[in-house]
């Protein structure tokens, strides 16, 4: 995608208070991203980040997962609603429902996911607490294509933050936050200008393949 393209339009999907979906929404408005949100979705209402999307003028609703009998059939209203906005790439920010092979198929190389680790550690919840108690000396997070595999898709890009000798769960978690919202709208605008792209389960950049160990900085572009 050129410069000169339209944004591309997104979906951000929810659970919570939408951190991630502010920083994507700041960035988009700050034209740091190449990209629009053309709608946001939450699978609880009372999610925060809901209210956060209306501010900004985006449309935004809820498919209550509890109001569906199954994950099939959750996963197929949920898919109903954002295609409906034919977004180019499905984002998920905070988006706590394990979602089904079927789902995920349909959205291949087109949905990603941001975790609160440096993957492959630390996979589902409750990563800071983990990290600190097995002494790491650091943490972070990342960003990866969304795959079958509970957060085992290939990585685009971490962010580091070193673990301190009086950190806390919560401390440790709110400066990880920060490297979040620096990372995710440095990989979506990397795939809405079309520099990035999942292809035979290897992440891309300018037709380059990425390493096993992930560009750490949003500022520097990897190497060959």
């Amino acid at each position: 995608m050129s410069v000169g393209t339209a944004p591309l339009p997104i979906v951000v999907l929810i659970s919570g208070g939408g951190t991630n979906l502010q920083a994507i929404l700041d960035a988009c408005a700050e034209r740091r991203v190449h990209a629009r949100v053309q709608a946001v979705i939450a699978n609880r209402p009372a999610a925060g980040g809901l209210e956060r999307a209306r501010r900004a003028g985006v449309p935004a609703q809820v498919v209550d997962h509890t109001e569906y009998s199954d994950r099939a059939a959750f996963d197929r209203a949920l898919a109903a609603a954002i295609d409906a906005h034919r977004p180019g790439l499905v984002v998920l920010a905070g988006f706590m429902r394990i979602l089904g092979d079927e789902f995920v198929a349909h959205y291949e190389g087109r949905m990603m996911n941001i975790h609160p680790s440096l993957l492959p550690l630390y996979r589902g919840l409750d990563t800071h607490r983990r990290a600190i108690a097995d002494g790491q000396r650091e943490h972070g997070a990342s960003v990866h294509f969304v795959t079958r595999e509970l957060d085992g898709g290939p990585v685009i890009l971490q962010a580091r933050v070193p673990v301190l000798s009086d950190d806390t769960p919560t401390s440790l978690a709110a400066r990880v936050l920060e490297q979040e919202h620096r990372i995710y709208p440095q990989a979506i605008d990397w795939f809405a200008r079309g520099r990035l792209r999942l292809e035979d389960g290897r992440v891309f950049l300018d037709d380059r393949p990425l390493n096993a160990a992930a560009p750490t900085d949003p500022g520097v572009e990897p190497a060959g």
